[in-house]
């Protein structure tokens, strides 16, 4: 349609150009103007028609050569914008004019300019961020090369990295506030003066002081520690100072008023409650001065009690004994006194542990040797209501116990004299060797028992008179008739035994009653007196030749064992028959 319409423009012209050259015509011929005249006429006429459509073919000439130019120009402009925008490269549509070439590139062009320029507006932006927190941090800032345009992914990588540093900020302003807080209350409860810079900053009400690195962290961290650990000497000072003035007080048996220093609360920060009871003490120990002699008697007294709770041997006392007969009372005899007082005290608090399982083993060894007086007691078959066997069971639950403590003490004496360097010795004996003392003591007083009852039953044996029944007598002790006959059971019978502890006197006999299936109650009864009057030995045995030998620990529980079964068996046996 375009292109009609320009046709159409075109023949118009022609025809416009050949009417006006035909009005001219007849102009000159009605003037007379003779053909020479009329041709130079017409010549001045194409001149000014050749020099107008030259004019403006050459002026549609040069606007062709500028939107040309202006493509090659916007062509190079859009790969340099491509390029630092990390773009692919633009690609122009076929068949398209130079106007629609110029258009699409120019707006392409416009397009990339304002990106690119918000691009590095928001770089602007999140670099001021970034540079502010990590010159806060002291921290690395994330890099992008200086002059070039960033990516999408790294302005998102940027926005990330500012982010992450924002947290970190907050997180650590979080724990320097927690810190500087700590800090300046462990100050005002110690009573203490700044002395370090880097104490005074950290109390000063300035936020922005401290740079929030991690070196700085460590540094408040350490501060902190430092002043806990200071926090928890002057405590301890002033718990000693204050034990150190009850001792005194408790010494010298002060009056009511002195008394009073003792009830009152304590000073507003440690420093001062240290120099409060610093100054009891100083005028205590003035007192102390003055009543040297009672003082002295009575640092012995105390020393006697803490030697027998940790129960020294008299070689161990023997060391400071020679002060004990010291009569010549004075400061450095009473300095003599309470470092001992102290060192005593010292040890018993480190030995405590084992000194308490010490005591509980000597508890449980009392109940064992109770135990063990009670086996050998013949009045004990007489009992009723099962009471042989719970004195079985908790005798077995002693001897269980007695060697779970040795264990223990065992352990816990080795990691002690590791420790310390030293023997730890109990009554002048190491522990284990007086845990093994009381054991043969036992094993020789089982010893004695049996010799005594050996030659008691010797004796007696050569004073016995056999005593003859005559014949047919059917003198007999009735059965008694609480014995209750089981089912399937055969009837008793009866056996004769000569009454031993009578037959001297009286030559009478005695007549038991004995169940098949099950050994006669004097049989048993026989060998289990014997089995439990025997030698309990612990640490030693004899051997064929009757001399102690060494033998286990474990042997001699395995034997403790035995006899619990047997007793229990025997328990059993005695109920049945009753």
């Amino acid at each position: 349609m375009s292109c009609r319409r320009s046709e159409a423009l075109a023949f118009s012209l022609v025809t416009e150009i050949n009417q006006a050259m035909a009005r001219l015509v007849d102009i000159w011929d009605s003037i007379g103007i003779m053909e020479d005249q009329r041709v130079e006429r017409m010549q001045t006429v194409k001149k000014h028609i050749d020099g107008l459509l030259h004019s403006m073919i050459k002026e549609e000439e040069a606007l062709r050569n500028c939107i040309k130019t202006g493509i090659i120009t916007s062509q190079k402009q859009l790969d340099t914008l491509c390029l630092e925008l990390g773009l692919e490269p633009y690609k122009l549509e076929e068949d398209l004019t130079v106007l629609q070439v110029e258009k699409n590139l120019r707006f392409r062009v416009e397009s990339l300019l304002k990106e690119k320029n918000e691009r590095l507006r928001e770089l602007s932006d999140l670099k001021k961020q970034d540079e502010e927190l990590c010159v806060t941090l002291c921290a690395t800032p994330y890099y992008i090369p200086s002059g070039s345009v960033p990516s999408r992914t790294q302005l998102q990588e940027l926005q990330e990295h500012v982010k992450k540093l924002g947290k970190e900020k907050e997180s650590r302003v979080k724990v320097f506030s927690g810190l500087r807080e700590d800090i300046r209350s462990l100050m005002d409860e110690m009573g203490h003066e700044p002395e370090s810079s880097l104490e005074r900053e950290s109390i000063c009400p300035d936020s922005d002081i401290f740079l929030l690195t991690h070196d700085n962290i460590k540094a408040l961290k350490l501060l902190l520690s430092q002043l806990e650990m200071k926090k928890e000497s002057l405590i301890s000072a002033r718990d000693k100072l204050k034990e150190r003035a009850t001792s005194l007080w408790n010494r010298l048996s002060c009056p009511e008023p002195e008394g009073e220093a003792f009830r009152e609360p304590a000073m507003s920060t440690l420093s001062d409650d240290i120099r409060r009871w610093r100054g009891y003490v100083e005028h205590l120990e003035e007192l102390q001065m003055a009543q040297l002699e009672e003082v002295v008697d009575k640092v012995r007294q105390e020393l006697v009690v803490l030697w027998d709770k940790c129960m020294l041997g008299p070689e161990q006392k023997e060391l400071f004994s020679v002060h004990f007969c010291d009569d010549h009372y004075t400061e450095e005899l009473l300095a003599l006194h309470d470092n001992e007082l102290l060192r005593m005290k010292a040890f018993y608090e480190a030995a405590q542990p084992i000194l308490e399982d010490l005591e509980k083993w000597k508890r449980n060894w009392a109940l064992f040797q109770e135990f063990e007086r009670k086996a050998a007691d013949p009045n004990r078959f007489s009992n009723r209501g099962g009471s042989l066997l719970k004195e079985s069971k908790d005798r077995a639950k002693v001897q269980k116990l007695l060697l779970k403590l040795e264990e223990e003490l065992r352990s816990r004496v080795e990691v002690w004299e590791k420790n310390q360097g030293t023997s730890f010795l109990v009554q002048g004996q190491r522990i284990m060797d007086f845990i093994s003392s009381k054991w043969e003591e036992h094993r020789l007083q089982k010893d004695k028992e049996k010799n005594e009852r050996m030659t008691k039953k010797t004796e007696t044996s050569q004073f016995k008179t056999p005593t003859k029944r005559a014949l047919g007598s059917t003198h007999t002790t009735p059965i008694p008739n609480k014995i209750k006959k089981m089912p399937n059971m055969p009837a008793p019978r009866t056996a004769t035994m000569s009454n031993t502890s009578s037959a001297s006197s009286s030559g009478s006999s005695t007549t038991f009653v004995c169940v098949p299936g099950r050994p006669q109650l004097s049989a048993k009864r026989n060998k289990t007196t014997e089995a439990s009057s025997g030698p309990h030995v612990p640490l030693q045995e004899f051997n064929s030749d009757k001399k102690p030998v060494p033998i286990s620990y474990s042997a001699f529980t395995s034997e403790l064992s035995r006899k619990a079964n047997t007793d229990s068996f025997l328990n059993s046996t005695v109920k049945d028959m009753l």
